[in-house]
C-alpha cells in the first residue's frame, strides 16, 4: 500500500492544483468550446476534467454530437488556454513554500499534466517554477488520465517506485490515473471541484495549510 511506504517524491497536477486555472476553464469550455463543438447536449465538466485536451475531443466525438473538426477544435482551445495562462491564472496559496521544502529535504518534485508542454511552459516562466521534471501527456504514446500511464511514466522517469510516490490532484479523472497507478492521492478541493466526488483519493484537504500540512507530514 502507498499510504505504508515512505514517500520519495512528489507529483503535483497543474491545473487546479498549482495554479488557479480551473475556475477558468470551468467557465470558458461550457460558455465557449462546448458550444463552438457540439451540437445538442453538453457534457457535465466533471467527464472532461482532467483529461488531455486532445482526448476531450475524442472523447466528445463518441458521446455526443460534434460539429467540428479535431484541428478546429484543438485551435479553440489552444486560444483560450494562451489568454488564461499568460494573463489570467495565479499561484495557488502555498505551493512554492511547500516545493522549497520538499526541495531541503532532497525529495524529487515533479509535475505530471494533461496540459501541453505550449501551456505548462507559461507557467514555469511566469512563475519561476522550478521542478525535478514535468511530465506530460502530450509526449506519451500512451493514454491519459484517467488511465494510469501517465503516472507509471512519471514514476518511471524520476526513478521512485508508484507506491513510494504521493500525488496531489484536484479531478475525479486524475485521482483515478494516480489511484490505478497504485501511488498515494491527495484531493485538494477549491471552489471549482466543490461539488466533485474525490473520495476516491486517500485524502482530501480544503485549504493551502492543510494540503502543505498533508503533504509535508508524510514526505519527510
Amino acid at each position: 500500500m502507498a499510504s505504508e511506504t515512505e514517500i520519495t517524491a512528489v507529483l503535483f497536477d497543474m491545473d487546479g492544483v498549482i495554479v488557479d486555472s480551473e475556475r477558468y476553464w470551468h467557465d470558458e469550455q461550457p460558455d465557449r468550446i462546448f458550444p463552438a463543438t457540439l451540437r445538442g447536449e453538453h457534457p457535465d465538466l466533471e467527464e472532461t476534467t482532467g483529461m488531455y485536451y486532445k482526448e476531450i475531443y475524442d472523447y466528445l466525438e463518441e458521446e455526443y454530437e460534434t460539429t467540428i473538426s479535431k484541428d478546429e477544435f484543438v485551435e479553440i482551445f489552444d486560444a483560450v488556454a494562451e489568454d488564461i495562462y499568460h494573463n489570467r491564472v495565479e499561484l495557488l496559496d502555498g505551493f512554492d513554500e511547500t516545493r522549497e521544502t520538499l526541495a531541503s529535504r532532497g525529495v524529487p518534485v515533479a509535475i505530471v499534466t494533461s496540459s501541453p508542454s505550449a501551456w505548462h511552459d507559461i507557467v514555469l516562466e511566469r512563475f519561476a517554477i522550478d521542478v525535478t521534471d514535468v511530465i506530460t501527456a502530450e509526449n506519451l504514446e500512451a493514454d491519459g488520465k484517467p488511465e494510469p500511464d501517465i503516472y507509471e511514466k512519471a514514476a518511471e522517469i524520476i526513478g521512485q517506485p508508484p507506491e513510494a510516490c504521493l500525488v496531489i490532484e484536484d479531478s475525479k479523472n486524475g485521482i483515478k490515473a494516480a489511484k490505478r497507478a497504485g501511488m498515494f492521492v491527495i484531493a485538494y478541493r477549491t471552489e471549482p471541484n466543490a461539488e466533485t466526488n474525490l473520495s476516491a483519493a486517500d485524502v482530501v484537504v480544503n485549504d493551502p495549510d492543510k494540503l502543505q500540512e498533508a503533504i509535508l507530514s508524510r514526505a519527510k
